[in-house]
This record gives structure tokens, C-alpha cells and sequence, in this order.
């Protein structure tokens, strides 16, 4: 039966958000295996400002990583399942009761949980629609991008704020059964036989007046990726999958022996673009890989022999990111350093826009730092070491910046970026949440070969390729430059201070004042509870 070309049937509207992949995709699952529905919707929604050349929320690496994903995601759903995936640009409440005005019959909403604030509005916004349209209704699937149903766990009796790795295992226990090798969760879940999408309902949808202000064809999203020379990933679920076989399933040895700490963070030596972690990343952020999957594939590695423990572990990495998940639920402004349980009240420095610009853009004189910023504004990417270090730097290192400037860099910039564990880490490595370091533990900006940054320092290759003003400098002057003699440096062909910057502040002497400054602090946080 049709109503003004509109076919009258039973509609599923599948929004991906954190889940853009096919498989271990429950929305898909339950859409495909109802009986109550007979076409399956799926949609996608960009932010208003998402499509304009100048968006300063997102960098043209994260953005083309993104668009990259979105477009994989539809040409999976087009060649598996003749379906296709409609995507939006604009406010969701208003696509979504656009959708409602046309199309007849049972409406269902089916969407993944997420955390952050923005969008979370979606709650209310649906419960809205739910009430105002008869037929309409909405569920929302929790631990698809996490591993611990976040808001059942916070709300539990036992639940109490995490602060190490202890604490996430006492956790961890409450909810799932421990054997020797780990915790054992919920499997993965088989990709969908079949997606039916009507062709006509898709081709209405189209051409309808509501909707059509509101569309964004494929082809537009192709046409805007950014051109970026240089990248480590390319986005989307098949690269994802790929990723995954060569870096979990098809290197046992690797996830077995595999203890974070201890990786390389300039990289692998002969091959500057390609990190010694699993990469795997910004694939989980964005959902084009489920975290479930990478969890229960090294849990089968680790039943074949004696294996790495937490928190040092790949099943440890994954629990300290629930850590984070849940933190951001469980504690108020988890994003700001006032009204924030879990933030120390530290009186940082006014403003400084030179530090921070030199900061951000790999001008400050320390080749470490330098290459690190350089390579996350090349490739959108950097190795956990160097954002310890470039993060403890422009804090309680050497800048005395508040973290939050860093904070909303890397929320810009980094294709892995997430609101929970970027906000977690930012407090961590700022010295000012209950789970960080003392401190006065800092990392120095001028790493030798017994650093804890485990940094290359033999050769240098990864200083040489992402500071190429210092390729030709001598291993044994090329942290420090500016301590080379000048014969040096001119032998060299970069003068520091000319062709390089001059450092632009005395480490330890800032180093020395910063750990007065954050004492300090300390002790009138300890006076004003008395």
C-alpha cells in the first residue's frame, strides 16, 4: 500500500554514532532479526559545521578519517546487502522528526550508547519524539563501544571511582567470569545474513522536501576529503579488520610479549610513519573495529601459553580505557578542573599564546618535543610516550599551561581523539587526578637512551624525518642542539637560532620552579579543607 509514493511499512531506523562498522554491530542485528519490521534505515548525522573548509573543531586529517570511515560504511552496506547508508547534516532532532513526518507505518530508532555530553541530548530528544508520534519508538544499546555496560556499573552498589588498575580488576570481577588467562565478556556478534532497505522508501526520502534540505549525497562527502600528504591510517572498518589481522591475529608472539611501556615511541626505526603500537586506536574510537573483538582475540592468544599481565598487557590498555568511560559518567565536569572531584585545584599560568603556539606547532626548540607535535600535525597520530612527554611539558614540566589548552589540541587534531579518554589522559599526565604519577616525576624534554620515553637515540631517524632541519646534526648533539658548538652547527647546515629554534626556555630551571609552583599549590588545596 503507498501513501503519496511513500511505501506504508514498518520502518527501522538504524543511527550509527560510536559503531561505524558491520560487524559486532548489534543495532544491525536486531534490526535484521525482527519480525515486526520490514525495512531497515540506516542513517548518519554530521554536525552542522562538519562540511565548511574552516572548521576549527576538527583538523583536515581527523575530518578525512572520518569522511573515509563513513564512506566504507556505506560501501560495505551497498555490495553486501544492497542496502545504503543516508547521511545528514544538521540537527538530529530535526532530521529525526523529519524522518517521522515521512515515513508511514511503525517507527523504531535503534542507536549505540555514548558518554560524552553532546551526545548523550539524544536521550531526550528521542524520549520528545516518542511522545509526540504515535508508532515511534527508540532503543538505545549500551557496551558496544565499551566493554562494561557503563551506566549499570556506575549504579551499582559496588561501583566506586576507580583510581589503578586494581581498583578496575575488583571491577571487572563483579561482572564477568575470571579464568587464568582473564576476564571472559560477552562474544562478539556474527555480521547480519541479510539488511532489506526498500529502494523505494530510500528514493522518496530523497526527493521529499523535509528530507532533502537535509541530505548529503555520497558523492559530496567524497569530494570533500581533504587532501593530507601524509597519513598513517586510513579510515573505515576494512582497513580496520585489516589492521587487526596483521597486528592481533596473525602475531601471537607479538600480543603475548606485548607490554606498553616498553614499545618504541619514535616509531619503528627503518619506517618513521608506522608506530610500534597496534595502531589500532583510532579504529576503536570511531567503532570501525569492536573492542569486544580485539579483547576476546588476545584472550584466545593468551590460552596458548604464558602471556603479559595488566595494566602492561593489550586486555590491559583495553581496561584502562573502561577506566576512563567510566570516570567520565561517574565524576561532574570530568572535562573541566573546577567542580571536578577528581581534578586538583592547581593554579597554572595566565594564558601564553607564544608557548602555546610553539607548542602546537613543533617550534619549541626541543627536537623531542618538536618531532612529536610535528608528527601528530602531519599524520593525526603520536606514540603514548610522546604525548606523555609533550603533555607533561607544556604542564607541570616546563610551560606551566593549564591542561586544557593541550586538552582541545589533541581534541582537534588526533584521529584516535575521544572525549573520555582524552579528557582522562589530559588530567593524568597533568599530575592533578587521584590515578596520576607524583608530581614530581617529569619527563625530560631531551631523552637519552636510558630514557623512560624510550626514545632511539643511537641513529635518530624519527628527530632526522620529522625535524629535517637537523638531519644532518650528530646523534650525540641532536636532543640539544642548541649545546652544540658552533663549528658543529654550521658543519650541520642549521644554526641553531637561525635555523632552528633556540629553546624557548631553560628547562630546569622551569622544571625546578614548576615542582615549587605545584607543591605549593598542593598545600593550599590542604589548608583551605582545614
Amino acid at each position: 500500500m503507498e501513501s503519496n509514493g511513500l511505501v506504508n511499512m514498518n520502518t527501522a531506523i538504524v543511527l550509527f554514532r560510536k559503531i561505524l562498522r558491520i560487524h559486532d554491530n548489534p543495532l544491525l542485528e536486531w534490526a535484521s532479526k525482527s519480525e515486526n519490521f520490514d525495512s531497515i534505515l540506516p542513517i548518519y548525522i554530521m554536525k552542522n559545521d562538519w562540511l565548511k573548509d574552516n572548521n576549527q573543531n576538527l583538523s583536515p586529517i581527523r575530518k578525512k578519517f572520518q569522511y573515509e570511515s563513513i564512506i566504507d560504511l556505506n560501501k560495505s552496506l551497498v555490495e553486501k546487502y544492497d542496502s545504503e547508508l543516508l547521511i545528514f547534516n544538521g540537527n538530529s532532532l530535526e532530521i529525526i522528526e523529519s524522518l517521522c513526518e515521512c515515513i508511514q507505518g511503525k517507527k523504531i530508532l535503534l542507536t549505540d550508547y555514548c558518554s560524552n555530553p553532546e551526545n548523550r541530548t539524544i536521550e531526550d530528544e528521542l524520549k520528545y519524539l516518542s511522545e509526540r508520534y504515535n508508532g515511534f519508538n527508540y532503543e538505545i544499546f549500551p557496551a558496544i563501544n565499551t566493554i562494561l555496560d557503563i551506566e549499570k556499573t556506575i549504579k551499582s552498589d559496588v561501583y566506586r571511582n576507580p583510581k589503578s588498575m586494581q581498583d578496575m580488576h575488583k571491577i571487572f570481577d563483579d561482572f564477568f567470569e575470571k579464568y587464568p588467562s582473564g576476564h571472559v565478556i560477552e562474544p562478539s556478534i556474527d555480521n547480519p545474513q541479510e539488511i532489506y532497505t526498500d529502494k523505494k522508501q530510500i528514493k522518496y526520502l530523497k526527493s521529499n522536501s523535509l528530507i532533502s534540505k537535509l541530505y548529503i549525497p555520497i558523492s559530496l562527502i567524497e569530494k570533500s576529503i581533504p587532501s593530507v600528504p601524509k597519513s598513517y591510517f586510513i579510515g573505515g572498518e576494512t582497513e580496520a579488520l585489516k589492521r587487526f589481522r596483521t597486528k592481533i591475529s596473525n602475531s601471537p608472539d607479538y600480543v603475548k610479549e606485548f607490554r606498553k611501556p616498553s614499545t618504541i615511541s619514535t616509531n619503528v626505526e627503518s619506517k618513521p610513519m608506522e608506530p610500534t603500537t597496534t595502531g589500532l586506536s583510532p579504529y576503536i574510537s570511531t567503532g570501525c573495529i569492536s573492542v569486544r573483538l580485539v579483547w576476546n582475540e588476545c584472550m584466545t592468544i593468551y590460552s596458548s601459553g604464558s602471556h603479559s599481565k595488566p595494566p602492561e598487557s593489550l586486555i590491559g590498555q583495553l581496561m584502562f580505557r573502561e577506566m576512563f568511560y567510566l570516570l567520565s559518567r561517574s565524576v561532574n565536569n570530568w572535562d573541566n578542573d573546577t567542580g571536578n572531584s577528581n581534578c586538583k585545584q592547581i593554579k597554572w599560568g595566565e594564558y601564553d599564546k607564544f608557548f602555546i603556539n610553539a607548542w602546537e606547532e613543533g617550534n619549541t626548540g626541543f627536537p623531542y618535543i618538536d618531532a612529536m607535535m610535528r608528527q601528530l600535525n602531519s599524520t593525526g597520530w603520536m606514540h603514548h610516550l610522546g604525548r606523555h612527554a609533550v603533555s607533561c611539558f607544556l604542564t607541570r614540566g616546563q610551560l606551566w599551561q593549564n591542561w586544557k589548552y593541550g586538552r582541545d589540541i589533541f581534541e582537534r587534531k588526533l584521529v584516535d581523539s575521544d572525549w573520555a579518554i582524552n579528557n582522562g589522559n589530559w588530567l593524568w599526565l597533568a599530575g592533578v587526578a587521584p590515578f596520576s604519577m607524583p608530581y614530581y616525576r617529569i619527563y625530560n624534554p631531551c631523552p637519552d637512551s636510558k630514557s623512560s620515553l624510550n626514545a632511539e637515540t643511537e641513529r635518530a631517524n624519527f628527530i632526522r624525518h620529522w625535524v629535517p632541519e637537523l638531519a644532518k646534526f650528530p646523534s650525540k648533539h641532536i636532543f640539544e642542539p642548541h649545546l652544540a658548538p658552533i663549528g658543529v652547527q654550521n658543519k650541520s647546515g642549521c644554526v641553531i637560532g637561525k635555523d632552528y629554534p633556540n629553546p624557548i626556555i631553560d628547562r630546569k630551571k622551569a622544571r625546578k620552579e614548576n615542582i615549587s609552583n605545584f607543591k605549593n599549590s598542593l598545600n593550599n588545596i590542604s589548608n583551605n579543607k582545614r
